[in-house]
């Protein structure tokens, strides 16, 4: 990895250098040079190669031994066909552990049109992961996600919601001529963790999760949730590309303690399949019907 510096940073590297050594940022524990500041701070990695992965500037820094404090960060990722730009009031650059912690108004937007915002955040760099305890806010295409702590890739094609998972998605189904949009929207909530992986088209919901359909509200200990795949020969040679899952959905999968509510009948077992084209479910692993009411209950058993 190499770095490429300001010209006004390095000014300010060889003003604090030692003629015998070079540039120096702290001699021992005892002895450090006091705190400089400077205006519009920049800073950018390459690869061995020479090509750029990341770069990071500030409206203003202040310069310690080994911590940059910076204010109104902006930067930037380069990851293959996808970028990546962070936004921060301010936060720390740590050069040695190559560690980026954000706070305030921190915000992630990607070429591929997902956003996360959050309070505060740590990007590691050598790692290429980033992570909050906070709550957090991601929202692609009609996709709302919101939770308590999160990790995964700066991209967002990969995260993990740690808890109070709650998941709104707006146009979920299959819109029909004329139908009301409200009719397709899909609400789950999960106790967490919640795994999106979008590059795999799936969503994996942990204890105590609930998806509240058009049609019935279904309860289970884990869900794993299947999004339609758009036309892959639009994206064929990109395979990189997010682009390829969309917000509607599939399937979803319930496993373990399943409950299904639909008005005032209800279903027991131990699987559940909900298929989003018919709106069908399939019930598997000793079933059992409670039915008040067989107007317009449509279910299925299977083996």
């Amino acid at each position: 990895m190499m770095f490429k510096i300001a010209p006004a940073f390095m000014a300010l590297l060889m003003s604090m250098a030692n003629p015998l050594t070079g540039p120096v940022f702290a001699q021992d524990n005892e002895t450090s040079y006091p705190e400089q500041q400077m205006s519009d701070f920049s800073l950018s990695g390459t690869s061995a190669k020479g090509k750029q992965k990341w770069d990071i500037t500030g409206e203003s820094a202040d310069i310690d031994s080994d911590v940059i404090k910076l204010n109104r960060i902006e930067s930037n990722l380069y990851q293959g066909t996808e970028s990546v730009k962070l936004t921060a009031e301010k936060g720390n650059f740590d050069r040695q552990e190559g560690q980026v912690h954000l706070e305030k108004d921190v915000v992630i937007t990607t070429s591929s049109g997902a956003k996360l915002t959050t309070d505060s955040l740590d990007w590691d760099r050598k790692n290429e992961m980033v992570s909050t305890k906070a709550p957090v806010n991601i929202e692609r295409q009609d996709m709302t996600i919101t939770g308590q702590g999160a990790k995964g890739y700066p991209d967002l094609n990969k995260v993990d919601l740690e808890k109070d998972v709650h998941v709104k998605i707006e146009n979920a189904l299959n819109e029909t001529e004329g139908e009301l949009k409200e009719k397709n929207k899909i609400i789950i909530e999960c106790d967490g963790p919640l795994q999106v992986d979008y590059k795999k088209n799936t969503a994996v919901f942990n204890n105590n999760v609930k998806v509240q359909t058009p049609d019935a509200l279904i309860e289970s200990d884990i869900m794993e949730v299947y999004f339609h795949t758009q036309d892959t020969e639009k994206v064929k040679d990109d395979a990189d590309s997010a682009e390829l899952a969309s917000s509607r959905i599939e399937k979803i999968v319930a496993r373990g303690n399943v409950k299904i509510t639909r008005d005032e009948n209800m279903s027991y077992s131990e699987e559940a399949v909900y298929a989003a084209s018919d709106r069908r479910i399939t019930l598997s692993g000793r079933p059992k019907l409670v039915i008040y009411s067989t107007e317009g209950f449509n279910a299925s058993f299977g083996n």
